[in-house]
């Protein structure tokens, strides 16, 4: 089991789990819940308290990765299998994304 935390502008909003790479979900953290200050961090995960479950990565996480030739070199420089797109979030989505949203890999 991996996780990452999900932070919106600096601000913890919830925790994305794998379980295996059939196995996804996703829960807004409670203190991010409860503020009537915080957003979403995507319209396709409402403000609820619901754990999102999904069988691949959500297309939220995945469209934050980088895709051909730029994906090919992150992952030879990172050591990474192209194909685990939940480890190359987790190191290439914690700095300088072009969103709110960054992720921090929490220790396991």
């Amino acid at each position: 089991m991996r996780q990452l935390a999900i932070y919106r502008n600096n601000i913890l909003a919830g925790i994305l789990t794998e379980e295996n790479r059939q196995d996804y979900r996703f829960e807004y953290d409670n203190n991010y819940f409860l503020s009537s200050e915080s957003q979403v961090i995507s319209l396709t995960f409402p403000k609820t308290q619901q754990v999102f479950k999904s069988t691949f990565l959500f297309p939220f996480f995945y469209n934050m990765l980088s895709e051909g030739v730029n994906r090919k070199l992150q992952c030879m420089l990172l050591k990474i299998d192209e194909n685990d797109n939940f480890g190359l979030l987790a190191k290439t989505s914690q700095f300088d994304t072009i969103g709110a949203i960054t992720v921090e890999p929490l220790p396991q």
